[in-house]
């Protein structure tokens, strides 16, 4: 799926709420996400919690330099942040934004696609899917404050959100884009992004691998709104305020109502959704695509 670049996932036992990861940073005092009292933001290495109790919301970022590719470990901290929230019921939503400038994600990291053993990919694939289901299922609003890139895996992250903000810059372009790297997106994803976009712009998108600007983006669905790249964050937080004033149980039925069939698909073919995955990938052919992609990104680097 993706683009982008490393790691090891951390032991299942830490998928537990307020499991503290190795290296995690003590949280620091600051002004709270939407101005309210100074509060205390928590994390670990790869994702900082900025929570403003006062109003139920928490600003999740990402900060996997150089562009959020999301490795083993990314994945892992995003769903134990997401789990502590979750079970700390002050909280009611999340903004999802990044905290690398000009990337909101590059997408699934293809270190860890290439040249590992059958295992890895398998266990890589399966915190690619928990991931998906956890946040696409997940009782909190979510909004994606997109500010930046987000081809492939950082297109998932926005289309699993309740709803979708995106700065106003032609660089920052999103889709699925795949097929380009010689790949295919998972069925469950192309679920996701005919709910979003229709049947026929989903084909079209698909096998063209399109990356779409935010102009285009907007026009197809993809985001439900574009705005000033400097009031992505303040536009995320006057939503937010507005999926928040529904009940939450009327909310979240409606939500699982709408969301549980196409996740019901995963969870009944997840083995052999990791099956076909570890299948496909491991095949020369798609390894020696991935490593001349890999090739020249570092070539681009010099």
């Amino acid at each position: 799926m993706a683009l982008a670049v490393g790691a090891r996932v951390l032991p299942r036992a830490l998928l537990r709420p307020w499991a503290r990861l190795p290296g995690a940073v003590p949280g620091r005092t600051r002004p709270a996400a939407g101005g309210g009292d100074r509060v205390r933001c928590f994390g670990s290495p790869r994702v900082r919690v900025e929570p403003d109790p006062a109003a139920g919301v928490a600003v999740v970022k990402m900060k996997n330099p150089p562009v959020n590719s999301l490795s083993l470990e990314l994945l892992t901290e995003l769903v134990i942040s997401l789990e502590k929230l979750e079970n700390d019921k002050t909280f009611r939503g999340i903004i999802l934004t990044s905290d690398c400038p000009g990337v909101f994600s590059a997408g699934l990291d293809l270190m860890e696609m290439c040249g590992k053993s059958p295992a890895h990919y398998a266990e890589y694939w399966r915190a690619v899917q928990e991931l998906w289901l956890r946040l696409y299922l997940s009782n909190l609003v979510l909004i994606a404050a997109i500010n930046g890139v987000s081809p492939a895996g950082g297109c998932l992250l926005g289309f699993i959100c309740d709803y979708r903000v995106l700065a106003d810059n032609p660089k920052y372009t999103m889709g699925l884009n795949e097929t380009r790297l010689g790949i295919i997106a998972p069925f469950w994803l192309k679920d996701t992004f005919v709910n979003t976009v229709g049947h026929r712009t989903a084909e079209r998108a698909l096998q063209l691998g399109l990356l779409f600007p935010p102009t285009e983006a907007l026009q197809l669905g993809l985001v439900d709104q574009v705005v000033p790249e400097d009031q992505v964050q303040s536009t995320a937080l006057s939503v937010m305020t507005q999926w928040l004033a529904i009940p939450d149980h009327a909310r979240q039925l409606t939500k699982i109502m709408m969301r549980k069939p196409t996740a019901d698909r995963l969870v009944k073919q997840r083995d052999a959704d990791i099956q076909y995955f570890v299948s496909f990938i491991s095949r020369d052919s798609i390894q020696k695509s991935l490593h001349t992609y890999l090739e020249k990104l570092k070539e681009k680097k010099h």
